[in-house]
């Protein structure tokens, strides 16, 4: 994998277990990871430590704050820029997608339709659409 294919990713669950085997998958691929357990990690990771990921993977259900929450204030505060917003949920209902693409998400990945090594792709696929946009 080239320099230019390695990509910086903010993964954020409250399921130790699956952030572990993403940050795992994605550190196999080349790729620099840094997990957040909640949305209120995740905003602090942002803001305080000024990490700039190319895409920020998220849970929909989360306790406190929810992944559409989360991705609200992303957006409010201009944080993440330029980076891929990619819902990693089971939540497979219409509503919910509408949703989170009216809340900017670039893209909703159903955790039962797809293994592994697919969200790698598909989150990798998102990063460079959004690079190739901007």
């Amino acid at each position: 994998m080239t320099e230019e294919n390695k990509f910086s990713i903010l993964f954020v669950d409250d399921d130790s277990f699956l952030v572990d085997m993403y940050s795992l998958k994605f550190s196999q691929a080349g790729h620099r990871v840094q997990a957040a357990q909640s949305g209120e990690e995740a905003l602090e990771k942002l803001k305080v430590s000024g990490f700039s990921p190319d895409a920020v993977v998220f849970d929909l259900v989360m306790p406190k704050m929810d992944g559409y929450e989360l991705l609200k204030q992303i957006k409010e505060q201009h944080l993440a820029p330029g980076a891929a917003l990619v819902a990693l949920s089971n939540q497979s209902e219409r509503e919910s997608i509408a949703k989170v693409e009216a809340l900017g998400a670039t893209k909703h990945i159903i955790k039962a339709n797809a293994i592994p090594s697919e969200v790698l792709e598909m989150v990798e696929e998102a990063i460079k659409e959004v690079k190739k946009e901007a």
